[in-house]
């Protein structure tokens, strides 16, 4: 008589592809964050170009509701990670968390949560001051810099929860969490930029005040970034990832019809006017990641010394050359986007965004403002490798 037995394997033989897989996944509460961030990034821009092309008619507009989303999702899959380490069983979830208010999680989780929340709140704030004061196209109005607040919880409560996994991670599992550590910098200079456009037109580019404000914090988050990560290219990755999505949405806003609902209007505008083309941080992001990677075990303050003013440097090597082209003829077109304008602009103004703003590189006006930029960006990367240490040193 034969006898069958049921086959029998090693657990490490049957599924070791499965197990290492499943170790090296992405949690999914890191993505639905960094989505939320992404949904937020995309429903501003979509915003500013609403009021260009449509004026505000309502706050349920889909650019509204696509960054009220964001900041929803991230709020409550942050909450949702809080109480379920509070409440749950998993002791490595408890061992890696911080605690607030008798409630235990991850630090970016309780960030990220009072951010949503106060972009929730945030809205009905912004609907009544549109309805007592009128409908105003401010960037930095009140009730903007409450949702700019939330949204600032929510961005980098999100880089805080993956640079966290991040560091407790190893072998695939790391490298996946430096890609998403990435994407959630790229997000964050978009949203960075988003806040000073007022101050970064191509008619501006030969201003001190240009070089001014970006050197205030776009070098802090890149050598924070670039100094957290240790991977050798992430400042110039986080900058090809703001650039993509900049000029992805001017290429693809326009495709889709739109009027203006509001008056007076005096460009006749027949699709979405998109944002301006983006900055080529990536020149400046290379220094960056080229100084970083050589002075790592240097005196920190020695290596602000020489970042800030190489910055600097080589933002104006490519800035300089780059806005005397966005200005010529050779740029008013659909790839850069200068021959795009809001209803409300005059046809007779038109040619100042086509000429440097006056004055505006003369002796008096331009080294006493560079100086200023110079100081700020040796004190900006300064604070970015001390936030870069603590990122390095980042755990719950």
């Amino acid at each position: 008589m034969v006898h069958s037995a049921p086959a029998t394997f090693p657990a490490s033989a049957t599924f070791p592809a499965q197990a290492r897989a499943a170790a090296a996944a992405i949690p999914w509460e890191l993505w639905t964050c960094a989505c939320g961030v992404a949904l937020i990034v995309t429903g501003l821009i979509w915003d500013i170009s609403w009021h260009m092309t449509i004026g505000r008619d309502t706050f349920w507009t889909p650019a509204h509701i696509c960054i009220q989303l964001g900041g929803i999702l991230a709020g409550c899959t942050s909450a949702y990670l809080i109480f379920s380490t509070t409440f749950g069983s998993n002791a490595v979830a408890q061992a890696s968390s911080i605690k607030v208010w008798g409630f235990r999680g991850p630090t970016g989780a309780f960030l990220a949560c009072w951010g949503g929340t106060v972009m929730v709140t945030s809205a009905p704030f912004d609907n009544w001051w549109h309805n007592s004061f009128g409908l105003d196209v401010e960037i930095l109005s009140p009730p903007h810099v409450v949702l700019g607040q939330g949204i600032l919880g929510v961005s980098i409560g999100t880089l805080l929860m993956v640079v966290a996994r991040r560091n407790r991670a190893e072998g695939l599992a790391r490298e996946r969490l430096t890609r998403l550590m990435c994407l959630v910098g790229g997000l964050m200079i978009s949203l960075h930029t988003i806040l000073l456009e007022e101050y970064l037109d191509p008619a501006a580019m030969h201003s001190a005040m240009f070089y001014r404000v970006l050197c205030l914090g776009v070098p802090c988050i890149l050598v924070a970034l670039a100094v957290g990560s240790g991977y050798r290219w992430t400042a110039t990755v986080v900058t090809s990832i703001y650039m993509s999505i900049r000029a992805g949405l001017l290429w693809i806003l326009p495709l889709f019809p739109a009027d203006p609902k509001l008056g007076p209007v005096y460009t006749r505008v027949t699709h979405m006017v998109p944002m301006s083309f983006p900055l080529l941080l990536i020149g400046p992001a290379l220094v960056i990641d080229f100084v970083v990677n050589r002075m790592e075990k240097r005196n920190k303050w020695l290596e602000a010394a020489i970042l800030g003013p190489a910055y600097l440097a080589a933002l104006i090597a490519v800035q300089w050359p780059f806005g005397s082209f966005m200005i010529s003829p050779l740029a008013r077109n659909w790839f850069f986007g200068m021959n795009y304008f809001g209803y409300f602009m005059r046809p007779q103004d038109y040619h100042f965004a086509w000429q440097f703003e006056p004055g505006a590189a003369t002796p008096g006006w331009f080294w006493p403002g560079l100086l200023i930029a110079l100081t700020t960006a040796a004190i900006s990367t300064r604070i970015g490798l001390a936030l870069g240490g603590m990122l390095r040193r980042l755990q719950r």
